[in-house]
C-alpha cells in the first residue's frame, strides 16, 4: 500500500488512539477497500491492538480496585475511632 504509515510501536498508543486505528482497520475491511492480502495484515495489526486495549483496561482495572481498596480501609480506620 503506498499510503501506509510508518509502522508504529503499540505499546506507546493511549487507549482513545488504539480504539481509533481499530476503527480504521475495520472501516477499510469492511468497505472492501484493501486486497486480501492487506486485509490479513490489518487484521494481524488489529489483533494486536485488541491485545493493547485489554492490558490497558486490565491496568486500569487494578488501580481501581487498588483506590478502592484504600478508600475502604481509610472508612473503616475512621469508623473503629
Amino acid at each position: 500500500m503506498a499510503d501506509e504509515k510508518p509502522k508504529k510501536d503499540v505499546s506507546k498508543l493511549s487507549f482513545e488512539q488504539t480504539i481509533k486505528e481499530l476503527s480504521d482497520i475495520v472501516g477499510k475491511i469492511e468497505q472492501g477497500r484493501i486486497p486480501l492480502q492487506d486485509s490479513l495484515q490489518q487484521y494481524e495489526k488489529g489483533m494486536t491492538l485488541i491485545k493493547h486495549c485489554r492490558e490497558i483496561l486490565a491496568k486500569a482495572e487494578k488501580r481501581i480496585e487498588k483506590v478502592s481498596a484504600e478508600k475502604e480501609s481509610e472508612d473503616t480506620g475512621r469508623q473503629s475511632q
